[in-house]
């Protein structure tokens, strides 16, 4: 423990508690953009799934959190996971003894509800005996540097030429604050990788709910919008995290612009961290923010499963979904975009 001889409590998340579990997330080093508190509102309103947020307290003080969100589809069953639709939310505390007291509190909590699975995701396999999916997915960051132009010559030849192409070409970045032009791009991209979309009403929430820690970049060609991606700010750190670019992108190198743009304004603005988000190895998101220079650190997302569960394989390079995939890119978008937001609410 941390010096005290007391056990943590755990307890739910009451109306009011708002402040203090956002205060403990800033002051939490392992704790993430996902660990927030707004979390909760913008789940329950864009998806209408119920949250269990948990937190440990020692003497009146917070000392841990652990989000959770109980996902029911009757596609894929019935999961708490920590956090729904997001890189991490498993638990975070200032010591083990908290740490340990949520993840068994989210035990009871499964057992309870009668949930089959519980997946908690982050960075290393903290509970022995878990199973765990590893070598799925991994994240991206790096610093960013004080000046704009350190920041442009640190991106590998390559690329940089992709970005001056983009320079030269006459691309130019807005900042948009309705994702009308996003969500057309977005939904275009992710049915062209044979991906469930989500609803534009879910963009339009996270903008409201995080209207002080996000934005969206939006790349146009002749005032065309050709590109386009929604960002999140915590701390001194930058999280491009939904975007897309149309079929003419790539040939203007709009993709490539579009991230030294959201790295130059971030930058800017004051940010000293690029965090790229999570990408699943052998894709070709992977592939390009390895060629920006980024490591990529492995994700380990770890399960507590009810009998006879297994762990669940949601992703677009399972082989069991191999027919989904091919046929869903050949869905009429509008048919794409009506269907999506159905399914993709049940994956979480």
């Amino acid at each position: 423990m941390d010096g005290s001889s007391r056990a943590a409590a755990v307890r739910p998340f009451e109306s009011g508690d708002a402040g203090r579990w956002d205060e403990f997330i800033r002051g939490c080093a392992d704790a993430t953009f996902f660990h927030l508190s707004a979390w909760r509102r913008v789940i329950e309103r864009a998806f209408g799934h119920r949250t269990h947020y948990l937190l440990a307290e020692r003497g009146g003080v917070v000392t841990g959190v652990l989000p959770l969100t109980h996902v029911k589809s009757p596609l894929f069953g019935s999961s708490l996971i920590s956090n729904a639709f997001a890189v991490h939310g498993g638990p975070v505390a200032a010591d083990e003894d908290s740490r340990r007291a949520l993840e068994q509190a989210a035990a009871r909590l499964m057992d309870r509800l009668g949930v089959g699975v519980l997946e908690l995701r982050g960075f290393s396999p903290g509970r022995a005996g878990w199973p765990q999916k590893s070598g799925l997915y991994a994240n991206f960051r790096k610093p960013i540097a004080p000046a704009v132009a350190a920041n442009l010559k640190a991106i590998p030849r390559k690329q940089r030429a992709m970005v001056r192409k983009g320079i030269d070409g006459g691309l130019r970045s807005e900042i948009d604050h309705h994702p009308d032009r996003l969500h057309r791009i977005y939904a275009e991209s992710v049915r062209n990788l044979g991906t469930p979309v989500f609803a534009k009403s879910y963009f339009e929430i996270l903008l409201q709910e995080f209207a002080d820690r996000c934005d969206i970049v939006t790349i146009t060609s002749d005032g065309a919008a050709v590109a386009s991606v929604l960002n999140f700010y915590f701390r001194d750190e930058v999280l491009p995290f939904y975007g897309g670019g149309t079929t003419v992108a790539r040939q203007l190198a709009a993709n490539d612009f579009l991230y030294w743009e959201v790295m130059r304004r971030a930058c800017e603005r004051g940010c000293r961290v690029f965090d790229f988000g999570r990408s699943k190895l052998g894709t070709g998101a992977y592939a390009f923010k390895c060629h920006w220079g980024f490591a990529p650190t492995p994700l380990v997302y770890q399960f507590r499963l009810g009998e006879g569960r297994d762990v669940p394989d949601l992703n677009p390079l399972n082989p069991k979904l191999r027919f989904f995939v091919s046929a869903w890119k050949k869905l009429p978008l509008p048919l794409a975009n009506r269907l999506g937001p159905l399914i993709v609410k049940g994956i979480g």
